[in-house]
């Protein structure tokens, strides 16, 4: 079965960091724009970054500028998400998938910051 597996995350202090990590079963993630998404009770799921197949080019919500960094292994066939400076509205389940959602969404990981 083709799925996305992430993981990394976990509860956080205010400020603190998290880098989370998405990598495809039976799917090779290498010739995707790649993105994360989060989803934030009663909330609808929403875009947090993007990067392109080669990885020289990304996107940021403005929610998340200057804070997150997206980026890729292709060797391990990995999508990283590094989170810096949390704040308590960071907190969501995030999800990863290619940019244009092909691949039915996992249970993602579970990302919360509060003191």
């Amino acid at each position: 079965q083709v799925q996305l597996v992430e993981s990394g995350g976990g509860l956080v202090q205010p400020g603190g960091s998290l880098r989370l990590s998405c990598t495809g079963s039976r799917l090779t993630l290498e010739n995707s724009y790649m993105a994360w998404f989060r989803q934030s009770p009663g909330k609808e799921r929403e875009f947090v970054a993007w990067i392109s197949s080669s990885g020289s080019s990304t996107n940021y919500a403005s929610s998340v500028e200057e804070r997150f960094t997206i980026s890729r292994d292709h060797t391990k066939n990995m999508v990283y998400l590094q989170m810096n400076s949390l704040k308590p509205e960071d907190t969501a389940v995030y999800f990863c998938n290619t940019l244009a959602r092909q691949i039915p969404w996992s249970q993602g990981t579970q990302v919360t910051v509060s003191s």
